[in-house]
């Protein structure tokens, strides 16, 4: 596997998932934008770790930890906001307004 077009391919989903999330309003598409940057990052530090050496794979593992557990905790916060609001559109939730 080649670093140049590894890379490429990362920085394209990575900009994708920006794209998404400065874009959208749904709540569910931001949460899965954030998932598919998170990616581009696992796919940057294999392709690194092919180069480097083996950290990058390491790291890869701590990624997948913290997505799982933001996947478990972001679902759970979404479902709680839908149960309230009967929504997920960003625009329409303003819990935290006084």
């Amino acid at each position: 596997m080649l670093l140049g077009p590894s890379l490429a391919v990362s920085a394209v989903l990575f900009a994708l998932g920006v794209a998404g999330v400065l874009l959208r309003r749904n709540a569910i598409v931001i949460f899965m934008c954030v998932e598919l940057m998170l990616n581009a990052v696992n796919l940057t530090f294999v392709a690194l770790a092919q180069q480097l050496g083996v950290a990058g794979q390491i790291f890869v593992f701590f990624v997948m930890a913290v997505a799982a557990a933001e996947a478990a905790v972001g679902l759970a916060i979404m479902l709680a906001i839908y149960r309230h609001r009967q929504t997920v559109n960003l625009q329409d939730i303003n819990l935290l307004k006084g």
